[in-house]
């Protein structure tokens, strides 16, 4: 599914592939899980600002993936034709409509 130069995504294998590409590796964000849960998901880049995160496996990453329904939202491109990291994991119901 693709809107405004978004795609919309639920394949594990492309959205490893898409991250791995631009050196993303899957993380959560500390203190928002509870016992061995990893709360919050987000992709973690090398030289990303965000002190919050601590990677985590894709077998973690996915099983919480999919046990919270989500979708991942991302550009290949930015708007001046370079290789783009927006991405965003939403709701799969909202990304139907």
């Amino acid at each position: 599914m693709s809107s405004k130069g978004s795609t919309i995504t639920t394949d594990h294998t492309t959205i490893r592939e898409w991250a791995e590409k631009r050196g993303g590796k899957p993380a959560h964000v500390k203190s928002t899980g509870q016992d061995d849960a990893p709360g919050l998901l987000r992709i973690d880049f090398p030289d990303g600002k965000e002190e919050a995160l601590e990677q985590i496996s894709w077998e973690e990453f996915f099983e919480k993936f999919e046990e919270k329904n989500l979708a991942f939202l991302y550009q290949e491109e930015g708007a001046g034709g370079g290789e783009s990291r927006f991405n965003k994991l939403i709701d799969r119901d909202s990304a139907d409509e």
